[in-house]
């Protein structure tokens, strides 16, 4: 419990610690770039322009000059001192500064072509100049990632010093554009926009850094800005807007551009060296700021640590005795006391609720308590519960009996209306009647078995597999499209008839209902080793593998009925009645992409009696009982009895039908058709004809009298 805070409060000094000390190592390495990297970049910036200055006399006046080679000589010496410059920063430079110095290099490369150009006359003269703007650049572009420091002040002068410098290189750029327009006294249209475009991002990058800069480092622009030589350009700079033309030699050009370019270089440098002495000052000031700051931080944390060793060990021993006593009552006195409700015992709340018995300091003791009236109101809570069950187990099978004994009455008087009825219409709809009363018998057979009881229905002889199949799809709403397949011989405990009945209808009619209604569900059965396996298969849509592992695990054990889980009702009455018997279900994929539901009835339930064969009559007893049979069964009557098939037992001669004499004059008569079997619909009709004819004669009888 103490660990987690110690190791917080740990975590934060040094993330505290790391922090500061990131800041004092990020100016350290501003410092260092800008003693390597600024200082050898701003040289070759300036030979740069200076090259590029002489350049544009060449491009405007096609001769190379010596002054020409000498510049580009110092160039070149200074291109070799920034790449030695870059090797000497070493690991300051980092993943943000190699993308820029890979773009200069590249365009330093580009140097030596660009001067092949201006000496072969190729190319005008402002193509020749913005190949060095372009390297010039992308030496500012360097400058942008150099001024990354993380204090918020320095980063905001080292960003207006920047600007500054650019201003000074927008200067370069006129002047290297307007010494060659002198030389051919000419201005074209094009050099003119690029001189105007000039012109206005100096003046808005001198606004933007002179806004930055804080009263030192601004009050000498301010006094150059003053001076003659700035006003001067200033003035002949808005007349070459004006007018289009290049000044004329005795303007002066020259001389004010040269005095202003030292002055303002003069001034960079001077500027640039303040700011990194500050840089300096605030990693050197930021570095033992962190140093007092961590060390007093490692003894707070140091001295926490060792407090709380000391209390973590003495409440160690407190929480274990806690723990000891609260496992006891979590694992073994409430599931205990739980259990005895289930069985229905008796369970006293005071003497079953004792207080826990702990030593230790008031908080302790206070959980202790805590602890004991969380087991007093637990123990309530189970048998207001208990009792709660217990109550609502008794409504439904109240509620269930009794609407089971009017559901009787109603079958009853159901049936002895089907036997003064003769009109086959009447007769459908009281049959339809008789359907869903029989449908509506097994809901409240549902409600008594999820309430713990049985259902009154009972037989003291074993009954045949095929009535039980036959009566659970008679109770089914869609059972026209349930299909009963041949089934061996067998008869299950009469006991359990009526539960292994209802078991077996609540899976046909999840089958038909959760498949498609122009599908059929097939139910088969079968002898096995261990037991009767009755099979009850649809051509639904089925479920998924989580569905089936979840359904199989609630029938292989039921829990506690859920009131408020009533979307899986028949599963809790399946699951119920199969556990009562000692029944398995199980779910699974059918090779039809549907669901498959297996009853396997234990073979202590099944009995050796003779049982009917099943399906369309032309299946056979087994050879063991066929003897006691001496004749073939099809399907068998309600009483489990078999039903006699006409001339089964005559020798083979004498089923063959008579010869018929043949007339005189007359062809035999070619062999009649076997007359197909009557439906159960044809045999109803038959019999209410036959029954409507016996009551009219037994009219007609008493009207004439004796």
């Amino acid at each position: 419990m103490l660990l987690l805070p110690l190791l917080s409060l740990s975590a934060l000094w040094g993330f505290v610690l790391n922090l500061t000390m990131g800041d004092a190592q990020s100016l350290l390495r501003a410092n260092t770039l800008y003693q390597t990297l600024g200082v050898t970049s701003i040289d070759l910036g300036l030979q740069l322009q200076a090259e590029r200055a002489r350049s544009a006399e060449t491009l405007t006046t096609r001769k190379l000059t010596t002054a020409l080679g000498a510049q580009r000589a110092r160039t070149d010496r200074s291109v070799t001192d920034f790449k030695l410059a870059v090797m000497e920063a070493g690991s300051a430079v980092g993943d943000d500064l190699r993308r820029p110095l890979a773009a200069l290099d590249s365009a330093l490369d580009r140097l030596g072509p660009i001067r092949a150009d201006i000496d072969g006359g190729l190319g005008s003269r402002l193509a020749g100049l913005n190949d060095y703007n372009r390297i010039l650049d992308a030496i500012f572009a360097l400058y942008d990632h150099l001024v990354s420091v993380s204090d918020l002040e320095l980063f905001q002068q080292a960003a207006s010093l920047q600007a500054m410098g650019m201003a000074r290189e927008y200067i370069a750029r006129e002047h290297a554009l307007i010494i060659g327009a002198m030389a051919d006294r000419r201005l074209t249209q094009p050099e003119t926009t690029a001189f105007t475009e000039y012109a206005a991002s100096r003046k808005f990058l001198y606004a933007r850094g002179l806004a930055g800069l804080d009263v030192q480092l601004r009050k000498p622009y301010e006094e150059v800005f003053a001076t003659e030589p700035f006003l001067g350009f200033a003035t002949m700079e808005a007349r070459i807007i004006k007018t289009g033309a290049p000044p004329l030699p005795s303007d002066g050009w020259n001389q004010a551009v040269d005095r202003l370019t030292s002055r303002l270089d003069q001034l960079g440098s001077a500027s640039g060296t303040v700011l990194a002495s500050r840089a300096s000052e605030a990693a050197t000031s930021t570095i033992v700021k962190t140093s007092i700051a961590g060390g007093l931080g490692l003894i707070a944390v140091l001295s926490s640590i060792i407090i709380s060793v000391r209390f973590g060990r003495r409440l160690a021993g407190e929480l274990a005795g806690l723990r000891a006593a609260a496992v006891n009552l979590s694992q073994t006195r409430l599931p205990d006391i739980v259990e005895r409700l289930r069985r229905g015992e008796d369970v006293d709340v005071k003497k079953e609720a004792k207080a826990i018995k702990v030593s230790g300091s008031a908080e302790i003791t206070d959980v202790a308590r805590a602890f004991g009236s969380v087991q007093r109101t637990a123990v309530r809570a189970a048998v207001g519960q208990t009792a709660l069950r217990h109550g609502v187990g008794q409504v439904f099978l109240n509620l269930a009996r009794r609407k089971q004994g009017l559901l009787h009455r109603q079958l009853a008087l159901l049936d002895r209306m089907q036997r003064r009825t003769h009109d086959p219409d009447r007769l459908e709809e009281l049959f339809r009647l008789d359907h869903l009363t029989t449908r509506m018998r097994r809901h409240a057979e549902s409600l008594m078995i999820l309430s713990g009881s049985a259902p009154g229905r009972a037989w003291r002889k074993p009954v045949p597999v095929i009535d039980i199949v036959r009566a659970a799809v008679a109770e089914v709403e869609d059972y026209t499209r349930v299909h009963v397949e041949n089934m061996p011989p067998g008869a299950l405990d009469g006991t359990a008839a009526a539960d292994i009945t209802h078991l077996v209808a609540e899976l046909v009619e999840n089958a038909t209902i959760y498949s498609p209604p122009d599908t059929t569900v097939q139910v088969r059965g079968d002898l096995a080793s261990n037991g009767y396996v009755i099979e009850i298969e649809d051509r639904g849509l089925g479920l998924s593998i989580s569905e089936y592992s979840e359904f199989n695990t609630l029938l292989g054990a039921p829990p506690e009925f859920d009131l408020t889980d009533s979307d899986r009702l028949g599963l809790f009455v399946v699951a119920t009645l199969a556990e009562r018997h000692g029944i398995k279900v199980v779910l699974r994929r059918s090779p039809f992409g549907g669901t498959s539901a297996v009853v396997l009835v234990p073979r202590s339930m099944v009995t050796e009696q003779a049982a009917l064969a099943a399906g369309d009559g032309k299946a056979e007893l087994p050879s063991r009982t066929r003897k006691k049979a001496l004749a073939v069964v099809t399907s068998g009557t309600h009483a489990g009895l078999p039903r006699r098939v006409r001339q089964a037992n005559l020798a083979p001669q004498l089923k063959e039908e008579p010869a018929e004499p043949e007339s005189r004059g007359q062809e035999r008569p070619a062999e009649q058709e076997p007359r197909p079997e009557r439906s159960p619909d044809e045999v109803r009709d038959l019999f209410s004809a036959f029954q409507r004819g016996t009551q009219r004669a037994r009219e007609e009888a008493s009207e004439e009298g004796p």
